[in-house]
């Protein structure tokens, strides 16, 4: 991998970085606000709905020009959310105006790396890209966590600047400069040729044209499989993260920076997940990995048995070590295919659209199940059942081709 590559990482580390940071911000100002407790998971399909409503001209978007570009201007709109955050905008809104940067920057981010990347180096590349991103989340939920805490809070807002007067607006200033950090990144990434350039730029043809990718990526049967399985393995991991919140001050009486912080544990098995993914599983054996689908499912529904922080933390380790193994030989299954299919930047927004729907229907599932006042046990017991019977229905239809990767 040569520094082209690392200042691509760098880039994507500071802009994951402050949208996990981000998050927690966030929902601690809901509860300044004294917001409904159903708005929280509301607040993430704010972030998702741009990707939904916005798939069909992102991918064209990020294909029209050097992706870098494309990633520095997505970087410049998260952080005017971020700022308007800070200004008084309601969370739910912001949040959705930073989902709107969000939305633009993910094709660029993981299609430049089809672009600029031979195909052998992909699962490696998605390895490096996975594990650095899941470092951003554990150090977001830390930061996060930390700068909640009354007593650093409390230091920080002694500096008594202007218009910051409670701890999770001192948080969304330093976060702001984390999206300034990213955008120095965003500047020096390496420019690559123009790949899958859309023809026109007809709002009516990009709807189109994005129809055509979709039917196209699910009726090949690699992407059909790895899209199937990002699908759901992100609406799980979104809603998992919410999930965990609660079960953790319930099950471990733990307040909110500590929840944060427990969160972290998950990304740490991710991290390891993805290392021995990269070295262990080759593009063409990632169908192979399915069965830890199963697993993932299996380790959610134990939590509740849990009420120790020890056995809490290497539960989470080893759900997140399955998780991570699986999904990054599918993430760059799927771009792959997508590259070959109809360009980096069109397959990109094509799996942004399933994934974030996913995302917004299970938040959603969620949102009406704290509405019903199901306990929180109950609701992750009926999640992991929910992740091992999908992932079990997927491996029958696909896992008795154990050479799929291969057609």
């Amino acid at each position: 991998m040569n520094r082209g590559f690392y200042i691509i990482l760098g880039a994507q580390f500071f802009s994951a970085l402050a949208d996990n940071t981000l998050l927690f911000a966030a929902i601690a100002l809901l509860k300044d606000l004294n917001a409904p407790s159903w708005q929280t998971p509301v607040l993430q399909q704010f972030f998702v709905i741009s990707y939904i409503l916005l798939a069909p001209f992102v991918g064209a978007f990020a294909d029209s020009m050097p992706k870098g570009r494309v990633m520095f201007a997505s970087n410049t709109i998260k952080f005017v959310g971020c700022l308007g955050m800070l200004l008084g905008l309601h969370p739910l809104y912001a949040y959705g105006v930073v989902g709107l940067g969000a939305a633009a920057y993910s094709p660029a981010k993981y299609g430049i790396l089809t672009e600029y990347l031979p195909p052998s180096k992909l699962v490696l590349a998605n390895g490096w890209m996975e594990g650095l991103t899941v470092a951003a989340i554990i150090l977001g939920a830390i930061i996060g966590g930390a700068l909640l805490n009354p007593s650093l809070a409390n230091q920080l807002l002694a500096f008594d600047l202007p218009l910051i007067d409670t701890p999770p607006e001192i948080s969304i200033l330093i976060i702001a400069g984390l999206y300034v950090a990213a955008a120095v990144f965003n500047l020096y990434i390496p420019k690559v040729s123009i790949d899958h350039r859309a023809p026109k730029k007809n709002p009516f043809f990009l709807v189109h044209d994005f129809w055509h990718s979709f039917r196209l990526l699910w009726q090949d049967p690699l992407g059909r499989v790895s899209l199937a399985v990002t699908t759901l393995f992100w609406g799980a991991g979104a809603t998992l993260r919410l999930i965990m919140l609660e079960w953790a001050a319930l099950a471990l009486n733990f307040g909110m920076e500590q929840a944060a912080k427990l969160t972290a544990w998950v990304a740490v098995g991710i991290a390891v997940g993805s290392v021995l993914a990269a070295k262990f599983v080759t593009l063409e054996k990632s169908v192979r990995v399915l069965p830890m689908g199963i697993g993932m499912g299996v380790a959610t529904t134990l939590m509740v048995f849990v009420h120790q922080p020890l056995h809490a933390i290497i539960l989470l380790v080893i759900l997140g070590v399955m998780a991570g193994y699986f999904v990054v030989p599918m993430n760059a299954l799927l771009q792959h295919r997508g590259h070959l299919l109809m360009g980096a930047g069109h397959s990109i927004a094509v799996q942004n659209f399933n994934e974030n729907l996913s995302i917004l229907a299970m938040l959603g599932i969620y949102a009406l199940m704290i509405k019903a006042q199901l306990s929180i046990f109950t609701i992750t017991v009926l999640f992991g059942l929910f992740i091992s019977a999908t992932m079990g229905w997927l491996y029958r239809k696909h896992g008795h081709d154990q050479d799929l990767g291969q057609t």
